[in-house]
């Protein structure tokens, strides 16, 4: 069993910068495809990013390209995403999910995943 939890959400304000955890317990993370999911208030989940084992192969939103970065330490069991030029619609619960996969896949959609963590929460003010 695969345990993951998330930190490093907090208010904000438009244009800041904020850094995502997510710590990984249980398995060793290279041997976990990763990515990360939110939840704005009153909508569904949707994608923003995804990391093979490895670290090799990353994909980002299309919406959120430009800003955010998907990254590993697998030394440290550990998964970011580093999220600049926070805009107010970026505001919503943020989740890692994590599933067991080859070297190089990645997975964009949240029925892939096998784990996820509790969320954390990000607010970005106007």
């Amino acid at each position: 069993q695969v345990q993951l939890v998330e930190s490093g959400g907090r208010l904000v304000q438009a244009g800041d910068s904020l850094r995502l955890s997510c710590a990984a317990s249980g398995r060793t993370l290279s041997s976990l495809a990763m990515g990360w999911f939110r939840q704005p208030p009153g909508k569904e989940r949707e994608f923003v990013a995804a990391i093979s084992r490895i670290g090799t192969t990353g994909y980002v939103s299309e919406s959120v390209k430009d800003r955010f970065t998907i990254s590993r330490d697998n030394a440290k069991n550990t998964l970011y995403l580093q999220m600049n030029s926070l805009k107010p619609e970026d505001t919503a619960d943020y989740y890692c999910a994590a599933v067991s996969a080859s070297a190089l896949q990645l997975f964009t959609a949240g029925s892939q995943y096998a784990y996820w963590g509790q969320g954390t929460q990000v607010t970005v003010s106007s």
